[in-house]
């Protein structure tokens, strides 16, 4: 039985994918932006919702940062391969 190779590390990559995914809540927020305070509204759940969105990705990118520094130090309690 033949092993398994790895995957390359551009498959395997996070950054690129949060990255896109923020970029699509701000997108989501502009335009909820637009519409509620637009039309003198009070902002929807769906504008609240981006928001939160778009502070999570940014919590998720400082542990990511966070988990790969740890890592090339070379702690033991860090998560490796990510």
């Amino acid at each position: 039985m033949r092993p398994v190779p790895e995957l390359p590390p551009r498959l395997t990559a996070l950054f690129p994918i949060v990255i896109v995914g923020t970029v699509a809540w701000a997108v989501g927020l502009a335009v909820f932006a637009i519409i509620d305070l637009g039309s003198g509204r009070s902002p929807s759940v769906w504008l609240w919702t981006c928001v939160a969105g778009i502070v999570i990705s940014f919590i998720g990118m400082g542990i990511m940062t966070w988990q790969r520094a740890a890592a090339r130090r070379g702690s033991r309690s860090a998560q490796t391969g990510i």
